[in-house]
This record gives C-alpha cells, structure tokens and sequence, in this order.
C-alpha cells in the first residue's frame, strides 16, 4: 500500500494540488491586498509640492496642478482594480483546480483502504 502511495499519478496529483495552494493564498493575499489600497489610498501627492522655476513663479496653473493630482489618484485606483481582478482569477482558477484534484487523492485514497480490508 505505501508503494501504491507513492506512485507517479499521486506524486503529480500531490504536486498539483500543493502548486494550486499556494497561487490561492497569494491571490488571496493580493485580493486583500488590492481591497485595502482601494479602500484606504495613498493619502500624500506624488509630485510633492507644486513646481516653481528658478523665481519662484509657479510652473502650472492651480487648475492644471489638481488635474494632474486627479489624474495620479484615478491611475492608483485603476492599478488596484486591475490588481484585485487578476487576483479574483487567480483564485477563481487555481481553488476548483485544487479542489478537483484533492478529491482524485481521496477516492483513490479510499478505494485503497477499500481494496486492502
């Protein structure tokens, strides 16, 4: 029985399922991850303070200054949106892979146990 235990069929099947674990914590990391980003932003601005020239005139308008402001925090929000759906698939793929896989183990696991009583 430990001979069958360890078959090719159920070294891969183990290596699947233990490969699929793994991309469903960290999508479910990143899932987290991308939550928190779009609900808590990054509250500081990314240009610092508005550039001036040499005599500190400034270099934009306060008009243009708040249009690059929205523009920084709308790309922000879209990177996080992006993150958190390729994340949902990461593990909207990999879980039923696994799940799928497991079961393999058991019935053969159980037809083992079936076979030797």
């Amino acid at each position: 029985m430990a001979k069958d235990r360890w078959s090719l069929r159920n070294v891969y099947l183990y290596l699947v399922c233990l490969i699929t674990l793994v991309m469903v914590i960290v999508g479910t990391v990143g899932i987290v991850r991308s939550t928190v980003e779009l609900l808590y932003p990054d509250p500081f601005t990314y240009y610092g303070e508005k550039p001036v020239d040499q005599n500190n005139k400034p270099v934009m308008s306060d008009a243009e200054w708040e249009a690059q402001q929205e523009a920084q925090k709308a790309s922000q929000t879209r990177s996080a949106v992006l993150s958190l759906v390729g994340n949902v698939a990461l593990v909207a793929i990999a879980g039923p892979l696994y799940v799928y896989h497991w079961r393999k183990i058991e019935i053969e696991h159980d037809e083992a146990k079936e076979g030797t009583a």
